[in-house]
């Protein structure tokens, strides 16, 4: 396999992979193109590379940069706008790991607490409701504490985090 099927094998699965956890395929394969290149891309080379459109490069290139992984440098004497990705695995991973807590887990555990603070009325549904709600936010609660106290670890926070739940 030469270097640019293998390329495009990885942009490929990478775009795929990113659909099962919820972001758009041209959105991860911009992040995988930016991750293998050696040096920072134009818009115009990551359109050009990917076939998509501007808008669709501009709008997913907005949304990775709010994610905390793609970042913007500027070149001396260059009016272009430059991207990269966070090259570190565990950092990107990291980061990765706190945005979708923040975007997914936390307005669900809101939610949730909400739900399972309604007014008891003595019924069984009521109780049933109750308890029901109460046990999916402790549990959701317990879950996004245990990824808050991995994300905040800097270093290997995957591995170490992982030999702590075997221990």
């Amino acid at each position: 396999m030469t270097y640019n099927e293998a390329k495009d094998k990885f942009i490929q699965t990478w775009g795929a992979l990113g659909t099962t956890w919820g972001i758009n395929k041209a959105m991860a394969q911009i992040q995988a193109l930016l991750f293998i290149s050696t040096e920072a891309l134009t818009m115009e080379e990551i359109m050009d590379e990917l076939q998509i459109s501007r808008g669709n490069a501009s709008m997913n290139l907005r949304q990775l940069m709010d994610w905390g992984i793609v970042f913007k440098e500027s070149k001396r004497g260059e009016r272009k706008e430059y991207f990269t990705t966070e090259k570190d695995v565990q950092e990107l991973a990291r980061q990765i790991a706190k945005e979708r807590s923040r975007r997914e887990i936390k307005p669900v555990i809101k939610v949730l607490k909400e739900l399972s603070d309604i007014k008891k009325d003595g019924s069984a549904k009521n109780d049933e409701f109750i308890k029901q709600t109460k046990s999916l936010y402790e549990l959701a609660e317990t879950a996004d504490t245990m990824l808050e106290k991995m994300v905040n670890h800097k270093q290997n926070w995957i591995t170490k985090s992982i030999f702590k739940m075997i221990k």
